[in-house]
């Protein structure tokens, strides 16, 4: 059975409280770029942590926490605080870390609020660009106050393709074979290095689908939601994993895809 709606004036305090916060990180990450020096790796001796992930997810949870007590944390940097009401937060500090690392572009923080049907309230801020792109369930997608809207007239043929990669070796040799095979299918391919970021520019049309099949948690809570609520459709690329990966597309294109991907890849999807 669903639960009920969160009250409308509560779903906006918490959208509020995740733009401040994204916002706050957002500023901090800036202020600490110049002269970053990789801290740590995670996954494998390419995925690295730097300070300033540390910071910004420090300065999240602390933030969150003062305000909202009750409420789980889920963060990329390892914080897990314990819940008691019903609302989950996930937070990707930094979600592309190697960009940032190399002062490129295509960095962002991503906090997400889920409850027991799922993404509540998504937001992701974009510092380099001054960019705050948000949702709540049911009441659509904006970047910065303009609503959003997928790309609803492109075909596969046409279409602009946002991916990324595991640091797993094994992982990349499937995901590269993927590649290889829907690429000539398409219009192009770009990879970012921000899965959070790709979302949000599926959901503003400066990508036309997503589609990455090995990914965490944190690194789409919030893009799916706003992705979802600017009209894309949203399903796994792979069962039976806890980062099973998504594909994101306009409905019409994402049948097509879906179609390419299972064809070439003898799996089935399921949203």
């Amino acid at each position: 059975m669903a639960s009920a709606p969160a009250p409308t004036g509560l779903v906006s305090s918490l959208a509020d409280i995740a733009i401040t916060t994204a916002k706050a990180a957002g500023r901090l990450l800036l202020e600490r770029q110049p002269g970053i020096r990789q801290a740590a790796t995670k996954s494998s001796p390419t995925d690295p942590v730097t300070d300033a992930d540390r910071a910004a997810e420090r300065l999240v949870v602390g933030a969150i926490s003062a305000i909202r007590p009750e409420d789980e944390i889920f963060a990329e940097e390892g914080t897990r605080v314990a819940g008691t009401s019903g609302l989950r937060w996930v937070i990707d500090p930094l979600d592309g870390t190697v960009n940032y690392l190399y002062q490129r572009v295509g960095w962002v923080v991503s906090i997400a609020i889920e409850d027991s049907d799922g993404a509540l309230v998504g937001v992701v801020v974009n510092p380099l660009h001054d960019e705050t792109f948000s949702a709540v369930r049911g009441g659509g997608a904006y970047r910065d106050g303009e609503p959003l809207r997928v790309n609803d007239d492109v075909s596969a043929a046409m279409a602009l393709v946002g991916t990324g990669f595991s640091y797993q070796r094994e992982s990349r040799h499937r995901q590269g074979d993927l590649l290889a095979r829907l690429l000539p299918s398409v219009r192009d391919v770009r990879r970012t290095g921000t899965c959070a970021g790709d979302l949000c520019d599926v959901a503003a049309g400066r990508l036309d689908a997503f589609l990455e099949d090995e990914l965490s948690p944190w690194d789409w809570a919030a893009g799916a939601l706003i992705a979802r609520e600017a009209g894309a459709t949203i399903t796994r690329l792979r069962d039976g994993t806890d980062n099973h990966g998504l594909l994101v597309a306009p409905p019409a294109l994402h049948g097509e895809l879906a179609h390419l991907v299972a064809e070439k890849s003898g799996e089935r999807q399921r949203p």
